[in-house]
């Protein structure tokens, strides 16, 4: 049935829900359904009834009927349908508080329930499969019952009839551990232990009522133990359609009930493993993937299970992963530091073990593969390595530095005396000492300028206000630069005081700008912006190199051609550039970045190839700046409300998770956009915001907007992200989202963001 076209008609008023059902069979790759979908029962009704009057098979495998319609409601919805289409099996959907309706549903002939919000693909994939299934089965029950006797001659199934008594009347196979004899013209109280016998008599007596067969599984305890098993119970009619008794069938399953309990409690050890478990066969088909591995790599079992491990987790085939294979089995294990990709096309770095299987001859089986996410981690090395690269490099550079000044300080002072030692030179020698003497003071200038990268040239340090400063940057700006570019600037009157040499600020501003300047060849817009920020701990575990602290950022952007990501972590390296021989020696921005360390700051970048660059100078604030505590900052703290966090990255989800619990809010968390609606279609009542990450696996955030948006027009939503450009917040304004918070952010920002979307 795994290769069949399960061909199915919804009848679901509610878009939201449609759209949610529609989703979660999509994304169950082993199933191939065929889905239409109605608003109205009477709609179903008349698709259903023009099949029957043209003489067809009715065209849908199984319905999922929503009792609540609009015109039709409650338990009438499931009889009227019911009535209309017996050749096909109903599927009851229905709301957490509507239970007890799909039950009596299920009394009235329903072959299944399913709760809303609470329906996984998979799960609703095994719901179709099994009411159809059954549904098959229990035509086969009416229609063959000579077929039926004949096959349980070969047969371990435990047959029998009852009267409407509920006596045996006829039995076929015993239940292990009584005999024929000892059950023939009893009642099931007079053989079991009570609370068997009321569980078992409830069900038949409600068949014998209804008329409706049933199918359940049971637990007995017998003479020899507990068995379980798979009991089907149906109306014993006589000619006239009288009901005169039941028949059963029971199938024992202790078998496989005790193995899935095995299988559930081994699974479950193995699930609560954050890492990524699995296993292949020696021709690298996955045969068992956790929960772990889910979480990481973003393939459901289902998915994963039987495919080629390299296609699935690999960009393209890989010699280190040859040699791991050949390591593995020669040797017995493997371990080392793989670079994967998960479904989303995300890459991860992984520390993985690798571990040979055999079996009892000790032939090699399989390979089991433990892997550990350490993704971040290695990020977090990398900006380390970066910092300590540069130190490494301004050390370099500054023994440089001191030896070109000992070569050019004898040049430099032979060069300006020389005129004086000759005053009679001709013109030609003259020029010549003049070329001598221009060249020695450029070469000076170079070695201060790979000095202030290395150590930050010392200059006269005094509590300064930038927003001076910035003013007379722009005013040179102004007078200088073409026209077709326009400077911007957005300074707060309330601007926060720094400590450091204003000549230095200048020749970072001016470095900035004259970079943005080259940058837009055609023209387009600088824009710069200071800002107040008070950095707590929530900002700096985002941020390396920040602390926590005052500062004032501040901002310099442009719109221009942006810079290739392969070049953003060696911008700062001193003599780096891009720009053709001649126009750049490469040190402007190595020394921009040793000033600004020299001044206790640092420097974020942002560039999108195509539509600009933004530098932001974080400067430690001065102590004696009138700066009120971050206390005074944080809006009012929450009452419980529960936030939805979405977000990819698993510690900015603790992070922010922490804080939000500090202050009295409570989270639930999302890996991904699929996994947010999910959440939200279940807990639509009870959430209050959303904190949605622009860029997502699986469904990216703006998808993920719009359909919560379907859900519930007044969803609050705050949109994140670390960099986003003017036209793509335009866009998420567009899409929904009630506010825009840039990463990193600081607790008092993430909670005045919260607090303004729901007051």
């Amino acid at each position: 049935m795994a290769d069949e076209i399960i061909k199915v008609l919804l009848v679901e008023d509610n878009p939201g829900d449609a759209f949610l059902i529609q989703e979660l069979i999509k994304d169950v790759n082993t199933a191939k359904v065929e889905l239409e979908a109605v608003e109205q029962l009477s709609d179903a009704l008349k698709i259903l009834a023009g099949d029957r009057y043209a003489g067809i098979r009715p065209r849908f495998d199984v319905m999922l009927l929503d009792l609540s319609l609009p015109d039709s409601q409650g338990l009438d919805t499931f009889v009227r349908a019911n009535r209309e289409t017996k050749a096909i099996p109903i599927i009851v959907l229905t709301g957490m508080d509507d239970e007890n309706l799909a039950l009596r549903a299920m009394q009235e002939g329903a072959q299944d329930y399913l709760v809303k919000g609470q329906v996984t693909g998979d799960l609703l994939v095994r719901s179709m499969r099994y009411a159809i299934e059954r549904q098959r089965v229990e035509e086969a029950l009416r229609h063959s019952e000579e077929r039926f006797r004949v096959a349980l001659k070969n047969s371990p199934i435990f047959v029998f009839n009852q009267d409407t008594d509920l006596r045996y009347t006829w039995i076929y196979n015993p239940i292990t551990g009584w005999t024929m004899e000892e059950m023939l013209g009893k009642q099931d109280s007079e053989i079991m232990t009570e609370q068997d016998a009321r569980c078992l008599t409830a069900i038949k007596y409600n068949v014998l009522t209804t008329g409706l067969g049933t199918r359940q599984e049971v637990s007995i305890n017998t003479p020899r133990g507990t068995r379980y098993y798979d009991l089907t119970v149906e109306p014993l009619r006589n000619e006239s359609q009288e009901i005169v008794g039941i028949t059963c069938a029971c199938i024992d399953i202790s078998d496989r009930k005790l193995a899935e309990a095995k299988i559930r409690e081994q699974a479950a050890l193995l699930d609560i493993t954050t890492d990524a478990i699995c296993v292949r066969d020696l021709e690298n088909k996955i045969l068992f993937w956790n929960q772990g591995a889910e979480n990481i790599y973003g393939w459901q079992a289902n998915e994963a299970i039987g495919k080629d491990a390299s296609e699935l987790l690999f960009r393209e085939p890989s010699p280190e992963i040859e040699a791991a294979l050949l390591h593995v089995i020669s040797q017995g294990n493997w371990q080392g530091e793989l670079n994967k990709v998960t479904k989303a096309g995300k890459d991860v770095v992984v520390a993985s073990r690798w571990s040979l299987v055999c079996d009892e001859q000790g032939r090699p089986k399989s390979i089991l593969s433990v892997d550990t996410d350490i993704t971040q981690k290695k990020h977090l090395e990398a900006q380390l390595f970066r910092t300590q690269r540069l130190e490494s490099i301004g050390t370099l550079a500054s023994g440089i530095a001191h030896d070109l000044n000992n070569i050019l300080t004898p040049i430099l002072a032979g060069a300006q005396l020389l005129p004086l030692k000759f005053p009679d030179a001709d013109e030609r020698t003259q020029h010549l000492l003049e070329i001598l003497e221009i060249n020695a003071k450029r070469g000076a200038d170079l070695v201060k300028q790979v000095l202030s990268f290395a150590r930050g040239v010392e200059g006269k340090r005094i509590t300064l206000q930038l927003k001076h400063l910035i003013v007379e940057v722009v005013k040179i700006l102004k007078e200088t630069f073409p026209k077709s570019i326009e400077v911007y600037t957005d300074i707060p009157n309330n601007l926060w005081m720094v400590s450091g040499d204003s000549t230095q600020f200048h020749q970072v501003l001016m470095n900035l700008c004259v970079n943005a300047r080259d940058a837009m060849p055609d023209g387009g817009r600088l824009t710069i912006s200071a800002e107040n920020l008070l950095i707590d701990e929530n900002y700096a575990r985002m941020n390396l190199e920040a602390k926590q602290g005052s500062y004032i950022i501040v901002t310099v952007s442009d719109t221009g051609v942006g810079i290739p990501e392969e070049n953003l972590d060696r911008i700062f390296e001193p003599f780096f550039t891009t720009k053709a021989i001649g126009q750049g020696t490469g040190l402007g921005l190595s020394t921009v970045l040793g000033i600004v360390k020299s001044h206790g700051g640092f420097i974020n970048v942002n560039s999108e190839p195509g539509r600009g660059t933004s530098f932001k100078v974080y400067l430690p604030a001065v102590a004696d700046s009138e700066i009120p505590s971050s206390d005074n900052f944080l809006p009012p703290a929450g009452h419980g409300e529960l936030i939805l966090i979405v977000d990819d990255e698993p510690s900015i989800q603790e992070i922010t998770k922490t804080s939000l619990e500090s202050y009295q809010y409570q989270a639930l968390i999302a890996g991904d956009g699929v996994e947010a609606i999910a959440l939200y279609a279940k807990n639509a009542d009870k959430i209050s915001a959303v904190l949605m990450n622009i860029m997502l696996p699986v469904l990216d955030g703006l998808t993920t907007i719009r359909t919560l948006k379907k859900i519930n027009p007044q969803v609050r939503i705050i949109a994140t992200s670390g960099l986003i450009s003017k036209a793509k917040l335009n866009e998420i304004v567009n899409t929904g989202a009630n506010s825009f918070l840039a990463k990193p952010y600081t607790v008092n920002e993430l909670l005045l963001a919260l607090h303004e979307v729901m007051i």
